[in-house]
């Protein structure tokens, strides 16, 4: 009996005898297969051909990143920066050693002979006078040549003189001073140190060679007195000079002229000439140079003519056309009050007054 039949459709795929066998005609025989040279591919090369099959995970970074730790010490290094400059920093090193101190003041009423002169032109009264030459105004101020010095440039220099001049010319020159309407030109040009013996002297004044207004600055009593011409005339000279490495001095010395008349004349009255001297010495530091600003340490002032026995600690009192002084001398002086200063007071010489 014969085998069984193949379906109708024919034999199925892959059975044998089924289909066109394609490795039929392959043999591989047993020379072939000792001949054959066996292969097999590292782990590396195996990863380099193929794409792994589970992602990498980034390395798990402990404590701070390099970045913070940069900027953690850029910033400990600019503090530590900053505490070293504002402890060896030369600017704030002169205000240690060197703090502003108190102004001492001398004012010295000069008391005429006679009658004082006057006039009706108060160029006349300047024509007949010692201020004759004198020039008007801040030009009567005239700066001197700067020169440097050891530890100051030139500039630094002639900032010390500007700003003494500008003090000068505040405290002598300004209509609103002189009558005693305002303290402030003068006040924001002082060393910050100072200001609470300035403020002081207004609200407190003493003759006591610290807390007069008349040290700080020239003032007349506008109940009493007016100018009877704005042209005041000035003369002086100024000087600076480096008295250590961290300070400068300017030496001021002027004389100011000023033409009066009775307040309310309306310039009927005759005016009569007014006297002042001014030395002044003032410090600076570098910060004061920076901020330009003064320490005023001296101040010595003749005045005249005056009556000795009127207080001229707060405000000057001058004697006008045609007046006298007073009789009487300066206020006692009291050797056993060792914070009081000794009262002063001069003659006014003729020569002083002019010639009418």
């Amino acid at each position: 009996m014969g085998g069984p039949e193949n379906p109708p459709e024919g034999a199925p795929e892959g059975a044998p005898g089924g289909g066109e066998d394609e490795y039929r005609s392959v043999v591989f025989d047993e020379s072939f297969v000792r001949a054959a040279r066996i292969q097999e591919y590292s782990a590396q090369e195996r990863m380099t051909d193929h794409t792994p099959a589970v992602r990498r995970r980034p390395p798990l970074h402990r404590g701070l990143s390099r970045q913070a730790l940069i900027l953690v010490l850029l910033i400990a290094v600019a503090f530590g920066t900053a505490i070293y400059m504002g402890v060896r920093n030369p600017y704030q090193t002169p205000a240690a050693l060197h703090p502003a101190e108190p102004l001492r003041m001398t004012v010295i009423p000069l008391s005429p002979q006679g009658k004082v002169p006057g006039a009706t032109d108060p160029e006349y009264l300047y024509a007949h006078s010692p201020a004759a030459q004198f020039r008007v105004g801040a030009e009567g101020i005239p700066l001197p040549a700067a020169r440097r010095t050891a530890h100051f440039s030139d500039s630094q220099v002639v900032t010390a003189l500007t700003t003494a001049k500008d003090y000068i010319v505040r405290s002598s020159l300004y209509p609103e001073v002189l009558t005693g309407q305002q303290v402030r030109p003068v006040r924001v040009l002082l060393d910050p140190a100072q200001l609470d013996q300035f403020d002081e002297s207004f609200d407190r004044p003493t003759a006591d060679g610290r807390h007069a207004p008349t040290g700080w600055l020239v003032r007349f009593d506008p109940a009493q007195v007016e100018l009877a011409d704005l042209k005041i005339r000035a003369q002086g000279s100024l000087s600076a000079a480096e008295t250590d490495s961290s300070t400068l001095e300017v030496i001021a010395d002027h004389t100011f002229v000023y033409a009066l008349r009775p307040t309310g004349s309306a310039g009927k009255a005759e005016a009569s000439l007014f006297t002042v001297r001014r030395q002044l010495r003032f410090r600076f530091d570098r910060e004061d140079l920076r901020l330009h600003q003064a320490q005023l340490v001296v101040a010595s002032v003749q005045a005249g003519p005056l009556s000795c026995a009127e207080d001229s600690a707060n405000r000057l009192h001058p004697l006008l056309a045609d007046q006298t002084a007073k009789s009487g001398g300066p206020a006692g002086t009291d050797p056993y009050a060792t914070d009081s200063a000794t009262a002063l007071c001069g003659a006014l010489a003729p020569s002083a007054e002019p010639r009418v």
